[in-house]
């Protein structure tokens, strides 16, 4: 299990997903989890050993639905995706670094930096799993959690639209400086991933790149049960 993670990962066109990235700030994951494995995570949802926390996001006004963060030691599958996605990542990250002008450096392997982390009292693992019924929806929002954070999660679907559940669209919407926000509705089939900001990206201007602020949501699930993995890299305080 762990080398077909980490095959499938190494094999996915990441030339094409930078190319996607700096384009329009978000890129479209090949299916990356077959059947079994996505109903192997949602089985996890029941089993409160695996996680730390369960939010209800109706009681803080976050929307409607709840989601559960994984207490580690993660999930074996998911440990796998966490570790593999990060190094790919971690050069996009850099790359958008140098164009903002920042000398921030993330390293090369997802253990570097969650020391980095770590060192900054940020322990608690971030990974989770979220639900939406009838009438679920996830208000636009960012993932930061502390002082250090990183610029790219991924989000997975674990069941099939238009099947299992209807309407439960990924959300983006990027907010440009002097400019009306620009919006993105974005639909994955089971298994395919979603690489998106946590908090900006850089934009080509007549003086160099600028910032954008970019936030996600999920939209109105009309009917059934919408399953999502979130991967977020960094851990929080």
């Amino acid at each position: 299990m762990p080398s077909m993670i980490r095959e499938r990962i190494a094999s996915l066109n990441w030339d094409a997903l930078q190319r996607q990235l700096d384009d329009q700030g978000f890129a479209k994951v090949p299916v990356i989890l077959d059947q079994h494995q996505c109903e192997e995570i949602i089985q996890t949802y029941d089993e409160e050993s695996n996680f730390r926390s369960t939010i209800d996001m109706s009681r803080y006004r976050f929307g409607s639905g709840e989601y559960k963060y994984y207490e580690a030691p993660l999930p074996p599958l998911l440990e796998q995706l966490r570790t593999n996605f990060y190094p790919e990542l971690a050069k996009s990250a850099n790359l958008w670094a140098r164009q903002l002008g920042k000398e921030t450096v993330f390293p090369s392997n997802l253990a570097d930096f969650l020391t980095e982390c770590h060192q900054k009292g940020q322990v608690r693992s971030t990974p989770l799993i979220l639900k939406y019924g009838a009438g679920g929806y996830n208000c636009l929002h960012q993932d930061l959690y502390g002082e250090v954070f990183f610029p790219f999660q991924v989000v997975i679907a674990l069941n099939q639209r238009d099947e299992d559940f209807s309407g439960g669209e990924s959300l983006l919407v990027e907010q440009r400086p002097r400019a009306q926000s620009r919006g993105h509705v974005i639909t994955l089939e089971q298994g395919e991933g979603l690489i998106f900001p946590t908090n900006h990206r850089p934009v080509p201007g007549t003086r160099g790149y600028y910032k954008t602020t970019i936030r996600h949501g999920v939209s109105t699930v009309t009917s059934g049960t919408r399953y999502g993995l979130g991967i977020i890299f960094h851990d929080a305080k």
